[in-house]
């Protein structure tokens, strides 16, 4: 079985763009089978290439390192923070986050500094890449353990962050660690409450007493 290229799988993916995420998914399934016996750097480089502005290439690329035994633990940070580069929607930042960079940032393969960068940016899509990648730290279906220290520490840092995108992240964020730890969400809106957009306090007050979003 032949592996593909980056420049084979931009081709297929530009002659004939997906109509779907099923349809897509079953291409790139396709594609990770044909470089399943391909090294893990070897898988990471195919994704280096082909990774661009395209939706679908992006997505692509970010799904083949997940998907390939020992791709993620392989990836160095350079190319985490190459991957981020020209974010500009919510499901590629919700992949790219989740898959990506915040499990890498759990597992100590990414560093503090760069989510903190990324909270900085006056892109709002890599602030919320980097709240969105405290998602890895509590979600036990993305491997999450639970980390209240460094989901708070994210929360702080955009309080006052009024993007819709942002919010809807913080959200999130908050949400995912009430299962490891209530007293520290119940807190966080204590000590923030009339900072927090309104969103935020209805969703996680919501989740405290329901145990669901709305």
């Amino acid at each position: 079985m032949t592996a593909p290229t980056a420049a084979a799988i931009q081709r297929v993916l530009a002659q004939s763009p997906p109509r779907s995420v099923p349809v897509w998914r079953h291409l790139r399934r396709k594609w990770s089978q044909e470089l399943n016996s391909r090294s893990p750097r070897d898988v990471i480089n195919v994704a280096l290439e082909l990774f661009d502005d395209d939706f679908w290439c992006r997505v692509t690329a970010y799904e083949l390192i997940v998907s390939h035994r020992g791709a993620i633990e392989a990836l160095k940070a350079s190319d985490i923070t190459r991957l981020s580069r020209g974010l500009s929607d919510w499901p590629s930042v919700d992949t790219f986050a989740c898959y990506i960079a915040g499990p890498a940032w759990r597992e100590g393969r990414l560093a503090t500094r760069q989510i903190n960068a990324w909270l900085n940016s006056k892109d709002r899509w890599l602030r919320r890449t980097g709240v969105v990648c405290t998602v890895a730290l509590n979600v036990a279906a993305r491997g999450g353990r639970g980390d209240a220290k460094r989901t708070i520490a994210v929360c702080e840092r955009v309080v006052d962050d009024r993007d819709d995108m942002v919010v809807k992240a913080l959200s999130w964020a908050l949400r995912s660690l009430v299962r490891w730890d209530r007293a520290a969400v119940v807190s966080f809106l204590k000590k923030h409450n009339g900072r927090l957009a309104p969103r935020v306090q209805r969703e996680v007050t919501t989740k405290l007493s329901t145990g669901k979003k709305n």
